[in-house]
């Protein structure tokens, strides 16, 4: 049995009614709550009910966190990732999924994270997932029949070593294992074409972040790539550059319109380049193995926590949670509650400068991370401010941020 429905094995069908009974409490809170969503999370965890109900959860707190319901008209990547990263929606397959290209060659990795944040990739990547969903909901009322996965197509023409740099390649891997955690079953098929020799090499430095279902579901394609995809998508979907017979309205072959082909990205939009040379507050440098908490008494509702942050030669951990208990003694973060999930910021690249509205008075940690190396110390520099929702600056006095290093 596949696990869809219309192909349950009675045992699954018991399966899916507990599940959805386990979760029905979150249930309004989710993109969709139809059977065909809900086998999705549990053939992610083998129907293993227990494992995909916290699998679900998780999700809801990360679409809360990361405002996907809202994130396509409601934030916009910066220019720099618009002009410069490869990819796009383009055609559905014969079956009306969409399809999307990935367009290695032209990318330019080591360029475009000079010049903004990890976490503008992570946010563009989850737009266009989401996009893509939304897509996959049309086709499915278009077409009467449900469309929940997308065809994705791996252009590795120019592949190279400039796409291995480690900074990338952790990028990379941070951006796949997102989607394992968060959309499964949303990729039904991946072709991957022109591959050259380096590619086994750089496919072995990522498959590991891909699940097994995952890894079945990668058809690499030899020189007749052309004809194997004809055989999944009508010619009149598929651009002329790839097999078909899709142009764009002024007969571009690479349908340019819906598929960005990226590019070098010029000095001028790196930020340590541009930036004004800002002079922090602290300095300190953190043990390998140790991390920094800096604590903030809120006031007054609404206020802002504004904090700028850079570090020196490696990346740094770095989240923001809220004391769960009354009292100056100590309190484990793992007791605390999560405001801002701790993620690595590579702000030796880029500079950090974000800010959280407080929704309710109480004590905001700030914790940077140097937990998970063995070997480095980091050195951090960092300004941190509290803006009260008149506009003035909450006094020094109040703000326990001298640090403390765990």
């Amino acid at each position: 049995m596949s696990g869809r429905v219309g192909d349950l094995s009675p045992k699954q069908v018991d399966i899916l009614a507990e599940f959805r009974e386990q979760v029905e409490d979150i249930l309004p809170d989710l993109p969709a709550q139809h059977d065909h969503y809900l086998l999705r999370w549990l053939r992610a965890r083998s129907f293993n009910v227990q494992k995909a109900e916290a699998m679900l959860r998780k999700h809801l707190e990360f679409r809360k966190h990361m405002k996907a319901d809202t994130i396509i008209s409601d934030w916009r990547p910066p220019e720099v990732i618009e002009r410069y990263v490869s990819g796009g929606m383009c055609g559905y397959d014969l079956e009306g999924s969409p399809i999307w290209y990935d367009v290695i060659g032209p990318l330019d990795p080591k360029g475009l994270m000079l010049s903004c944040t990890k976490q503008d990739f992570m946010r563009t990547k989850i737009r266009d997932t989401e996009m893509l969903r939304g897509e996959c909901q049309k086709q499915t009322e278009k077409l009467g029949v449900n469309v929940e996965a997308i065809t994705l197509i791996y252009d590795c023409e120019g592949l190279g070593l400039k796409h291995l740099w480690k900074p990338a390649l952790e990028a990379y891997g941070e951006i796949l294992t997102m989607f394992e955690e968060n959309y499964p079953e949303g990729l039904k098929r991946v072709f991957l074409i022109k591959t050259p020799k380096i590619f086994p090499m750089a496919y072995n430095l990522v498959k590991h972040f891909l699940s097994e279902e995952t890894r079945h579901k990668i058809i690499i394609l030899g020189s007749n790539w052309q004809e194997v995809l004809l055989k999944h998508i009508d010619p009149e979907q598929l651009p002329v550059a790839y097999g078909g017979t899709l142009t764009d309205p002024d007969g571009d072959p690479r349908c340019r319109t819906m598929i960005n082909y990226g590019g070098t990205v010029p000095r001028s939009y790196y930020v340590q380049d541009n930036v004004v040379k800002v002079q922090y507050d602290h300095s300190v440098t953190i043990s390998r193995g140790s991390a920094l908490t800096l604590e903030y008494d809120i006031t007054t509702p609404s206020s802002v926590l504004r904090w700028q942050f850079a570090s020196d030669g490696a990346d740094i951990g770095f989240g923001v949670f809220m004391r769960s208990q009354e009292g100056g003694g100590a309190q484990k973060v793992g007791d605390m509650l999560q405001v801002l999930p701790s993620e690595r910021y590579n702000a030796h690249m880029v500079p950090e400068d974000r800010s959280l509205t407080c929704p309710e008075p109480g004590t905001y940690v700030l914790r940077f991370d140097n937990t998970y190396s063995v070997l480095q110390s980091k050195k951090i520099s960092y300004t941190v401010n509290v803006l009260l929702p008149d506009g003035q600056i909450q006094s020094p006095r109040s703000i326990r941020g001298d640090g403390r290093l765990e």
